[in-house]
């Protein structure tokens, strides 16, 4: 966990460090809050399945702060009229998402009597995600204009990093529940039951970090000459498979853990 905090705080110095460099230049400062349902794409339940999409659903909340390149905080006034400045902002956020995962889809559905069905139904994890990063949003709309009250939707699309630290909870009520009993879950995990599988561990029940890459489209809503209304669906994806608190190692395992995330807003002008 020491490794953890360190590499968190070298990235929000580093994100501070870009935010000074742009602050020195005079750009103006937003500051809003977000929060809205995700729905965790692992390796629980069944891929392309509606159950599996619909119950492993959970909850973020978020911090974000923006740069906008159109005005200036330091003469109270337009800055030069560029493309960039008119039509790009830089979001930096940190966040927090929280999802409980079951097993769902045919497998696990109460109509298999198997044992091994039964030890999928008693396996559940929560996966838990602290985030920290950048994107850069793209309007598609004049930023001036917007602010000028000339319409009242200002859409976006967005491409960005960011640092994730993870710590998934992995429970099993199955047997005697110790999730160090490789027998108190599927069976073809363990490598043993299924020539496909792998002897890695396919449990993870700690902490770590990655990165990962996040993209979204949106758009904001202008509420007052200071304060924005936002909706934003994000697509992430992170370059590790154990965010989830499981990797079983088999051939159907095609993709890394991922998130979508609707997001609900409030954007505030400092200056």
């Amino acid at each position: 966990m020491t490794l953890n905090f360190k590499q968190l705080t070298f990235i929000f110095v580093f994100i501070l460090g870009i935010n000074e460099c742009y602050s020195q230049l005079g750009f103006s400062h937003e500051i809003g809050v977000i929060a809205g349902p995700v729905a965790f794409q692992s390796d629980f339940g069944v891929r392309r399945d509606f159950e599996t999409n619909a119950g492993n659903t959970g909850i973020g909340i978020g911090i974000v702060h923006y740069i906008n390149f159109a005005y200036r905080a330091d003469c109270n006034c337009y800055s030069t009229d560029t493309y960039f400045n008119d039509h790009f902002k830089l979001r930096n956020e940190i966040s927090w998402n929280r999802t409980k995962l079951n097993h769902f889809g045919r497998w696990a559905d109460a109509s298999q009597t198997s044992e091994n069905a039964e030890r999928l139904r008693r396996h559940s994890g929560i996966a838990q995600n602290f985030d920290i990063g950048t994107q850069i949003e793209w309007f598609p709309k004049s930023i001036r204009s917007f602010q000028a009250f000339s319409y009242s939707f200002a859409p976006f699309v967005s491409l960005g990093v960011h640092f994730t630290s993870y710590n998934p909870t992995v429970e099993t009520t199955y047997g005697d529940g110790n999730i160090e009993n490789v027998n108190n879950f599927w069976l073809g995990w363990a490598g043993a039951a299924n020539p496909d599988a792998n002897e890695d561990p396919f449990l993870f029940n700690g902490n770590d970090t990655t990165w990962s890459l996040v993209g979204s489209i949106g758009t904001r809503y202008k509420l007052t000459v200071l304060s924005d209304l936002m909706i934003d669906l994000r697509w992430q994806y992170y370059f590790n498979d154990d965010v989830d608190g499981l990797d079983h190692n088999l051939r159907s395992n095609k993709a890394n853990d991922w998130l979508v995330w609707l997001n609900f807003g409030y954007i505030y002008y400092l200056n």
